[in-house]
């Protein structure tokens, strides 16, 4: 298997017939976490997550309902990772490349744009950089001041 993401709360996913995207939510469960120092945000999003796991519960307007306004219901998912379950809630990962079937369409049309994860260097990734690359690829951040930051700080001035 190609390395491919975990899919966590708060991806990005878009319905073919649909023309807005929406965020994942988790609903089966509030013990999973990925890439979330934290543990509060990034629950894992697993096949189990079906009904209308999304923020906003919609995609704007459907193509397969004569663009009247989307109601979508997410059956199952396809491609999920058989090799890493979730107990509770008995759940399969989703990855990056799975797909959701959505009651409407009847078809596998809803899939995952992002991820969600987003890498966050540590203070060790910060310590080990190349100094004179990284002035080079990021000239506007000075990285001798780099390794006195939290970077996770960013995180919390929300």
């Amino acid at each position: 298997m190609a390395l491919k993401e975990k899919v966590v709360q708060g991806a990005i996913c878009k319905c073919q017939f649909g023309t807005t995207p929406d965020q994942l939510v988790v609903l089966s469960h509030k013990k999973w976490y990925a890439n979330d120092h934290e543990a509060k945000e990034k629950l894992i999003v697993t096949n189990k997550d079906i009904g209308v796991p999304l923020k906003k519960k919609t995609f704007g307007s459907c193509s397969k309902m004569n663009n009247s306004p989307c109601v979508p219901n997410i059956t199952k998912w396809d491609g999920f990772y058989e090799k890493e379950k979730y107990d509770p809630p008995g759940g399969y990962i989703i990855l990056e490349d799975s797909k959701a079937t959505c009651a409407v369409a009847g078809s596998p049309c809803i899939e995952i744009v992002k991820s969600g994860q987003i890498g966050v260097p540590s203070n060790k990734n910060l310590k080990n950089a190349d100094k004179e690359l990284q002035a080079n690829v990021n000239p506007l951040i000075n990285m001798m001041d780099l390794d006195k930051l939290d970077p996770y700080e960013f995180l919390n001035a929300e």
